[in-house]
């Protein structure tokens, strides 16, 4: 392996880092900004109060893009493979 090819399997690991993770990170982060100007328009400081929904929307979003998170990783995976067999030869 290279230093070119290093480098190429690490920036496909923080692009695929990105694609898998950033939608959950994304819907958390406004799913709890929303709850927090609730709280605060409301007086209503309870800390479960945005755990529950924040749980929630997390479930839904890996249950809607769980499949295609799972082949980004799967992809990424055989990449890796490939480039080892490639480094190999």
């Amino acid at each position: 392996m290279t230093v070119a090819d290093v480098g190429t399997v690490m920036q496909r690991a923080l692009w695929t880092t990105l694609m898998v993770g950033g939608p959950i990170i994304v819907v958390s982060l406004v799913v709890g900004l929303a709850i927090s100007v609730v709280q605060a328009a409301t007086q209503i400081n309870e800390a479960t109060l945005t755990f529950v929904p924040k749980l929630v929307v997390v479930a839904l979003i890996l249950v809607l893009l769980g499949p295609s998170m799972i082949s980004q990783l799967m992809e990424f995976t055989r990449y890796v493979f490939q480039v080892a067999a490639e480094a190999n030869r």
